[in-house]
This record gives C-alpha cells, sequence and structure tokens, in this order.
C-alpha cells in the first residue's frame, strides 16, 4: 500500500532526470505500435470514472486498441466499469486496485492516466520508467516543479505521451487561431478569459464519515495530505479542494488560458502574474479553492485577463465562459461552440474597420 511517506521516499529516488522531446498521439504513433506480432495496441486505464473512461471509450473507438487492465481504488468502479468493457469488447480485462502492478505487464503499451489531479506526477513518471507511453489528463499537475519532473521522465525514457488539452483538436479553435494569425484584428493588446460555473459552489459542509466499502481511501489520498474521509472531498468534487486540485482555474482555466497561448503563440512564461481571490460569493459553502477569482498574466506584448465567479453562469456576450482577444481592429470572441468578430468603428471613415465575421 502506497503512503505518503514512501510516495516521497519513491519521488526522490524515481526523479533523476535525463533528456529528448515527448511527443503527442499520431498515426506514426499508432503505425510504430502496430509493428508488434500481433499487429496490437494494448491499454490500461489507471483511474476509471468520468474523463478516464470516456478516455478510454474514445480510444477503443479504433479497432485496433485493445484495453487489457483496469486500475482503481474503488471496487464498486473498478467492477461496473470491467462489466462495460466486456460488452464493448466481449473481453475481460486484468483489474488492478494498485497501478503499479498493472504497469509490471509486459505486453501494456500504453496507459491513461484519469486519476484526480495530486497523483498524476507520480504515475505519469512511474508508467514512463516502465517503458509505457502515456496519456494524461488535464492538468498536467498541481505544481510547476511536477510538470518539470514529469517532461523530463517523458524525454529519458523517451517515451510518446500528450496531455487532455483536446480542444486544440477542433475545427472551430484552428479557424480561430487561424483568423487570430491573419492580423485582421491589428494589434492585440489583451485577451479576456471568464469561466461563471454553478458546479465550482458546491453546498454548506457535510460530517466527516466512514470510508465506503471497496474503497482504498488511504491510497487515493497517496501524496496529499492525510484527512478524514468526506464524501464532498472524493468521488466528482475533490477539484475544489487545495489538497488535489486548484478549482475552477486548473479545470476549465486549462483549456481556455491554453486557447489564448495557442492563438497567441506564446512559448515563453509570462513575465509577471498577479492574482487575488476568496471565497467571496459563497463563505459558508465547502469548497476551499475560491469562488471568486481574477489574475492577470502579462506578456512581452499584451496581457491574459483570468476571471471566475462560481455559483453563476452568465457572463459577457451572452456566454457564461469564453474568450476575447481584444485588437485595435476588433474583438474576437470564442467557446466551445463557435467563434465571432465584433469589428471597431473607424471615426475618420465613419464605418467599420473590418467586416463583423459571425
Amino acid at each position: 500500500m502506497i503512503t505518503r511517506r514512501t510516495f516521497l521516499k519513491t519521488l526522490t529516488t524515481t526523479l533523476a532526470a535525463g533528456l529528448a522531446s515527448p511527443s503527442v498521439w499520431s498515426k506514426e504513433w499508432v503505425d510504430m505500435k502496430l509493428s508488434g506480432p500481433n499487429d496490437r495496441i494494448h491499454v490500461g486505464l489507471i483511474g476509471c470514472r468520468n474523463m478516464g473512461w470516456a478516455n478510454l471509450t474514445d480510444f477503443l473507438l479504433l479497432p485496433e486498441v485493445d484495453c487489457i487492465a483496469l486500475c482503481d481504488i474503488d471496487q464498486r468502479v473498478l467492477q461496473e466499469k470491467a462489466k462495460e468493457l466486456e460488452k464493448i469488447r466481449n473481453k475481460a480485462p486484468q483489474l488492478f486496485s494498485d497501478y503499479r502492478k498493472m504497469l509490471e505487464l509486459k505486453e501494456l503499451d500504453a496507459v491513461i492516466i484519469g486519476t484526480p489531479d495530486h497523483w498524476h506526477c507520480l504515475q505519469f513518471v512511474d508508467a514512463c520508467s516502465a517503458g509505457k507511453d502515456v496519456y494524461v489528463e488535464k492538468p498536467i499537475a498541481n505544481y510547476i516543479t511536477e510538470c518539470d519532473w514529469m517532461v523530463q521522465a517523458a524525454r529519458r525514457y523517451n517515451r510518446v505521451t500528450t496531455v487532455g488539452q483536446q480542444q486544440r483538436s477542433g475545427n472551430h479553435w484552428k479557424e480561430m487561431a487561424n483568423y487570430l494569425n491573419s492580423g485582421q484584428l491589428g494589434t492585440i493588446a489583451r485577451a479576456d478569459i471568464w469561466a461563471n460555473f454553478a458546479y465550482g459552489a458546491l453546498d454548506k459542509p457535510i460530517p466527516n464519515t466512514p470510508v465506503p466499502a471497496g474503497v482504498d481511501y488511504e491510497t487515493w489520498q497517496g501524496p496529499a495530505a492525510e484527512r478524514p474521509f468526506n464524501e464532498q472531498h472524493f468521488h466528482g468534487s475533490w477539484r475544489m479542494f487545495w489538497n488535489y486540485g486548484g478549482g475552477l482555474m486548473t479545470d476549465w482555466g486549462v483549456h481556455l488560458l491554453d486557447m489564448v497561448l495557442w492563438g497567441m503563440n506564446i512559448r515563453n512564461m509570462p513575465k509577471r502574474v498577479v492574482g487575488i481571490g476568496n471565497n467571496f460569493a459563497y463563505p459558508e459553502n465547502c469548497p476551499e479553492t475560491f469562488d471568486t477569482q481574477s489574475v492577470i498574466y502579462e506578456f512581452d506584448s499584451f496581457l491574459m485577463n483570468w476571471n471566475h465567479t462560481e455559483g453563476t453562469e452568465t457572463g459577457p456576450y451572452n456566454r457564461h465562459y469564453g474568450i476575447a482577444f481584444r485588437g485595435t481592429n476588433g474583438t474576437l470572441v470564442a467557446d466551445r461552440e463557435s467563434w465571432e468578430v465584433y469589428a471597431e468603428w473607424d471615426p475618420a471613415n465613419k464605418r467599420k474597420k473590418r467586416k463583423n465575421v459571425p
């Protein structure tokens, strides 16, 4: 069983690093993996609820991919997903409660990591050192130091790795990026991001309870500080507590901030970051992460602003989440449904500087 003490000991001995760039899943990766004797790609899933399961079912849309192993600390979840997988592929996977035992499978090619954020780093590094390629859910980790260790591990062991930033595969996001790079917006001095979601506020605190039957809560806590079991800190809402996640910022923020960095061709760190937040809207509710937060990132040529107010679902441009790239010729607004351009008025010529783009 993994304890906080053994986690820290393992971490310090495992993360000595070396170097060569991590890749992303691609046709080349599939072709490379299909050079084996059976022309099959064998994957395993660590963390079988929600996004982990969604990611696996997407992998299984490829007929050449087989899931041979599932791992979860909740036996109810593990058994349920094993039955679902057997219905999909008519084949029973091997089941594990300790992911390290799963990584010992020689026939395993790659793993999907769908566990809470506080577990990503160690599982990613262990998978790379075991010679497995990795798809890890976003955010890559909770601390920049952990991210650095993960990059070093991918390079040292020359593994194919990627993070769940799926918006970069969306056609309308690509169109948005192309429009931004065309220069038609003029000089872009600011990118505003907002994300207002009711789910972030959760509810008022509830009492701690005994650990449910079949749950290995000691392992679930893993590298996080020990605390009693509480349903509000567990399945589905763990990201609103500092031990495990970072609230809306590390849930939706990961995706929306990424779209700004992509659209603005940013490859460097910001010069300065200034942030402030607190639980102003629902101070008596249970989340530790902030229900109201603003962060400003200063880059060489523009500012990127993040804002969220949990417990609400309204926002600018009739979108409760989105991005507004503010240029001298107009403002491009985007979310997962669409993007559009609102042109600026040219007072000298008494007309719009550009056409509106619906």
